[in-house]
C-alpha cells in the first residue's frame, strides 16, 4: 500500500482532551466539540513554541460545530480557519463570542492563484484490484445495469413503462443484470439547439449512454423534439448495434406500442447483458465522484479529509478522482490551483469561475448564498468555510485537468468537472463524464442515492451516523468522538471502495435510490 498524507491544513492536536478543537495554529476561532455555556472557561494551549497559553471565557451559549473566537476581533478583521481567510467580522467581536452569520461577513479572497512549478507527478504503484466488468472498449464497470434513456421528456413515461415491466421477479434468471433502469428528465425540447443547456443534456444522454456500469441501452424519443436520438448518435459517435438501440413514440405508432416493442427489445438484450462474469481489474480502472451534501462543521473536519486521503491512495494506484460543484470551491479555488499541473489547467478551472461569477451575476444572485440553511444551523458560515471544506475531499495530489458538465474525463489522476452545487445535477454529471463509483459525504444527513455507479456515504459526525445509520456506509466521525486519524478513516473508505466496486452493496443500493435521481444541468433560455 502506497502511503498518503492528510491534508496539510488540518492538526488539531493542540487542542486534544479540549472541548473545542483548533485546526491551525494561526486560526483565531476554533470549533466547539460540544455545546459550550456562558462562563465555562476554555484552556488554550500555546500552538508553537512563541504563544503562551491562554484562558477564553465563552460569552454566551455556542453549539456543537459552532465557532467561538480565541481572541478580540475589530470590525473589519480578518477571520482566519483552517489556517485560511473565511470572512470579516462584521462589528468588533470579543473573546469567548459566538462568530456565526450575525458578526462575520463574506469577503472576497484575496489569495494569490500562483500554481506550484515545483509540484511533482504522483508515481504510480499500481496494485490494488477488485473484481469488474470488462467492456468491449476497455472500460470496466463497477455494475451491470441495462439502461432506457430519454431524449426528452415526452418520451419519460414510455421509458419508465419499459423499466417497469422487467419489476417483480422478471430478472431472477439474470443473476449479472443489476437491473433496467429508466433516466428520465424534464428537458429535450424548447431549448436553442446552440446553448449550453443543449449541449449539457446531449453529453449527458450520450456518456449515460457509454457508461462502463452500462451493458445495454435503448434510446427513446417522441420523434419531434429538439434534442433528436440521430443527432446525438452523430455527434457523440456512439454506435448502435443488438445493444445499444433507439426507438421514437411518433415512428413505432404511439405508446402502447412503443412500450410494448421497448421490452421486447430489452427482452432480446437480457441473455448477452447476463452473460458477462466478473473478472480481477486493476484500482487503476476506477473513476469515483467525489461529492458532498448536507454538509456541516465537521465536513471540512472529519469526511472530506478523510476522502481526501482515500482519494490519494486511489490516484496513487493509477486511478481518476473526480471533483465538481464549482460554487462550492469558490474562495478555495487558490488551493487547486497551486495543485494545477499546467498554466493552462489552472487558467481553465479559472475560466470556470469566472464564468460561474457572470451566470450568477445576470440572474442577480450571489455566490455566498450557497451555504444552505442547514449548512448553518450546522456550524458554517460564509461559502469561504464552506469552500476550503469541500476541496479537501481532493487530497494533496496534483490537479491534471479540468473539465466541462458531463464532458469525458480522459486524464487519470485528480481532476475537476464543472458542475453547480446541487447534488443530484453535480452527479448526473460526473456519472456521465464516467464516474463508475461516488462517494458521498454528509453532516446533516442528506440519503442521496445514484444509479448506475453506486453511492457510498459517509457521516462526517457520530451523532448523524448513529441517527441515520440506515443510510450511512461510513462514520469518519470517529475521527472527533473516538480519536480515529483521518489516516485510518481514508484507508477505510478506500478498502469499502474496492469492495463496492468488486459487488458489495451499498445501503443506498439496498433501499432502491437512484431511479429518479437523474437531473441533467438545465441552463438557458425555454422556449
Amino acid at each position: 500500500m502506497v502511503e498518503s498524507t492528510p491534508v496539510v491544513w488540518l492538526d488539531g492536536k493542540e487542542s486534544a482532551g479540549q472541548p473545542f478543537l483548533r485546526l491551525s495554529a494561526i486560526d483565531n476561532v476554533a470549533v466547539a466539540l460540544r455545546t459550550l455555556k456562558p462562563g465555562e472557561e476554555l484552556s488554550l494551549p500555546a500552538a508553537t513554541p512563541d504563544q503562551e497559553a491562554t484562558t477564553v471565557v465563552v460569552a454566551a451559549r455556542i453549539m456543537k460545530g459552532h465557532k467561538v473566537a480565541l481572541s478580540d476581533l475589530n470590525k473589519g478583521a480578518r477571520v482566519v480557519k483552517y489556517a485560511q481567510l473565511i470572512g470579516v467580522a462584521a462589528e468588533d467581536i470579543k473573546s469567548g463570542e459566538h462568530v456565526h452569520s450575525h458578526n462575520l461577513s463574506f469577503i472576497n479572497n484575496d489569495t494569490a492563484y500562483a500554481r506550484n512549478a515545483e509540484l511533482k507527478p504522483e508515481t504510480i504503484e499500481s496494485s490494488d484490484t477488485f473484481q469488474g466488468y470488462k467492456r468491449a472498449d476497455g472500460r470496466v464497470g463497477t455494475r451491470n445495469y441495462i439502461a432506457v434513456i430519454s431524449s426528452v421528456n415526452c418520451s419519460a413515461t414510455v421509458a419508465n413503462r419499459i423499466s417497469e415491466a422487467f419489476n417483480h421477479g422478471k430478472l431472477d434468471d439474470y443473476a449479472n443484470v443489476d437491473g433496467v433502469v429508466a433516466f428520465t428528465h424534464g428537458t429535450g425540447c424548447g431549448m436553442d439547439s446552440a446553448g449550453e443547456g443543449f449541449q449539457n443534456l446531449q453529453r449527458v444522454l450520450a456518456g449515460y449512454a457509454r457508461h462502463p456500469n452500462v451493458g445495454g441501452v435503448l434510446l427513446v424519443g417522441l420523434g419531434c423534439e429538439n434534442s433528436q436520438i440521430a443527432g446525438t448518435i452523430e455527434s457523440h459517435k456512439l454506435a448502435t448495434g443488438p445493444l445499444l438501440r433507439v426507438m421514437n413514440i411518433q415512428t413505432t405508432g404511439g405508446h402502447v406500442k412503443t412500450i410494448a416493442r421497448g421490452v421486447e427489445i430489452i427482452e432480446s438484450m437480457l441473455d448477452e447483458v447476463g452473460s458477462i462474469q466478473r473478472e480481477t481489474c486493476p484500482a487503476s480502472a476506477l473513476t469515483v465522484a467525489l461529492q458532498c451534501g448536507g454538509s456541516d462543521a465537521w465536513s471540512g473536519i472529519t469526511a472530506n479529509p478523510a476522502l481526501g486521503y482515500a482519494s490519494d491512495l486511489l490516484v496513487r494506484q493509477g486511478g481518476t478522482a473526480v471533483l465538481a460543484e464549482t460554487p462550492e470551491i469558490y474562495g478555495a479555488e487558490h488551493l487547486l490551483t497551486q495543485r494545477a499541473a499546467s498554466d493552462e489547467v489552472a487558467a481553465e478551472l479559472m475560466n470556470r469561475i469566472s464564468w460561474w461569477q457572470d451566470y450568477v451575476a445576470r440572474n442577480n444572485g450571489s455566490l455566498d448564498n450557497n451555504p444552505s440553511p442547514g449548512n448553518k444551523l450546522g456550524g458554517l458560515t460564509t461559502i469561504l468555510e464552506k469552500s476550503l471544506g469541500a476541496v479537501a475531499k481532493g487530497g494533496t495530489t496534483m490537479l491534471n485537468g479540468v473539465f466541462r458538465y458531463a464532458e469525458q474525463v480522459d486524464k487519470p489522476g485528480f481532476v475537476f468537472m464543472d458542475s453547480p452545487g446541487y447534488d443530484p445535477a453535480s452527479v448526473t454529471g460526473q456519472i456521465a463524464s464516467g464516474c463508475n463509483l461516488v462517494v458521498f459525504t454528509t453532516g446533516r444527513g442528506s440519503t442521496f442515492g445514484s444509479k448506475p455507479a453506486p453511492c457510498m456515504k459517509v457521516a462526517t459526525n457520530t451523532d448523524m451516523y448513529r441517527q441515520l445509520s440506515d443510510d450511512m456506509d461510513i462514520n469518519a466521525g470517529t475521527i472527533v468522538s473516538d480519536g480515529d486519524s483521518v489516516a485510518e478513516v481514508g484507508e477505510r473508505i478506500y478498502r469499502r471502495l474496492l469492495e463496492v466496486a468488486s459487488g458489495s452493496v451499498t445501503l443506498s443500493e439496498g433501499h432502491g435510490l437512484g431511479d429518479h435521481e437523474f437531473v441533467p444541468w438545465q441552463i438557458g433560455a425555454t422556449m
